[in-house]
């Protein structure tokens, strides 16, 4: 797991640096006089970047859940159009806050606007309201930490027992007979969850209240609210506390699964076999979801229960909220080119190359199409 991932990061890498040599130069260098065909850069960065009347600096915030693929898609996007994008990442409840109080340009939320948040965002959008975009999509990552144990099977139904504090050992029956082959230790859990409102947690509960509702009795949301367990704050805080704890388990997005000590749970969905959390079979998942938005909205309905083969159910769409119309003058156009560019083909596939989930066709086509309306 680990070399792969050093594989997949090291390819991204290249790549990103492969496209900020071609943003540069279609920012203005002709510079050929180390052979190079400036023209062909220059077309190719002008297919996947096109910056328009881009300028100045925005301001963002949200799911941290997306932060590294904003990381990725920052670092092409400022090179190409010289426009600062400063993200945050600071969990989905607070984008939302941040974007209904007018102080970003757009958000990044793990779960769609609800009703209340729909009617607070149109005192800043200007005729307008806030309105939901897919972007990023993935697993959640269920990773664990015990010394000695490398491969890990978990259902539904123990998972929401370990995070609802009613099992409470690694050499647990309910483990064991998930793991007949595993040298499991007597050894106690240490769960760990969210402490900041996050659009991971809402997706998290809401699998297991879709699927093991008996062990998982809440109503579930952003706040976490099963007894037990300890919390860090943000997806890497969780990820970080299980990296350096023997006996951790926590939850958070892939791209935050291969460090040193960390792997990720296989799922028992009722498959054939346990499915992997990988970024082909969370798009297997995702491409069951429906679009139950209004008018411009884009908001999904996932399918939590699925058990088609390869399909990894656990699993998240981050949607970047914007105004309808009515979004701030000075930062359209810069809002603009860069949700484009996050939607683009080569924005998506950097999605891909990090531990993240490109959009079904059929939804990003619908993503582009409202971008371009934004007013």
């Amino acid at each position: 797991m680990k070399l792969q991932r050093m594989n997949r990061r090291a390819l991204a890498l290249g790549a990103l640096a492969v496209s900020g040599a071609l943003a540069l130069t279609a920012c203005g260098s002709d510079d050929t006089s180390e052979g190079g065909d400036s023209s062909a850069s220059a077309t190719t960065q002008a297919d996947s970047i096109k910056c328009d009347d881009a300028k100045g600096q925005l301001l963002a915030d949200g799911s941290s859940a997306q932060k590294n693929a904003i990381d990725a898609w920052v670092k092409q996007f400022t090179a190409a159009c010289g426009v600062q994008v400063n993200y945050k990442g600071g969990g989905s409840g607070a984008g939302v806050t941040a974007f209904t109080q007018g102080t970003v340009a757009f958000a990044g939320s793990d779960s769609a606007l609800k009703p209340e948040e729909v009617t607070a965002s149109k005192k800043v959008c200007s005729g307008g309201q806030g309105i939901d975009l897919p972007m990023v999509g993935g697993p959640i990552a269920v990773g664990f930490n015990v010394a000695g144990v490398d491969k890990l099977t978990l259902d539904s139904a123990t998972i929401a027992k370990i995070f609802n504090n009613e099992i409470t050992n690694w050499n647990d029956p309910a483990i064991k007979a998930l793991n007949p082959d595993a040298k499991l230790p007597n050894l106690k859990i240490q769960a760990f969850h969210r402490s900041d409102e996050s659009g991971t947690t809402d997706n998290f509960t809401k699998y297991l209240i879709a699927t093991a509702k008996s062990d998982f009795p809440y109503e579930g949301g952003k706040a976490w609210q099963a007894k037990g367990g300890q919390s860090a704050s943000g997806s890497s805080g969780v990820a970080q506390q299980v990296k350096q704890t023997n006996g951790a388990i926590g939850y958070f997005e892939l791209s935050y699964v291969g460090d040193e000590g960390v792997k990720a749970v296989s799922l028992d969905t009722g498959a054939g076999a346990p499915v992997e959390a990988t970024v082909d079979n969370a798009t297997k998942a995702i491409s069951e979801a429906k679009v139950v938005g209004t008018g411009k909205d884009l908001s999904l309905e996932l399918n939590y229960a699925t058990k088609a083969e390869g399909a990894y159910p656990m699993v998240l769409v981050t949607y970047e909220i914007a105004c309808d119309k009515g979004n701030k003058a000075d930062t359209l156009p810069a809002t603009k080119a860069f949700l484009r560019y996050m939607a683009s083909e080569a924005g998506q596939q950097i999605l891909a190359e990090n531990d993240y989930a490109p959009m079904p066709d059929d939804i990003i086509a619908k993503v582009r199409t409202t971008i371009e309306s934004l007013s």
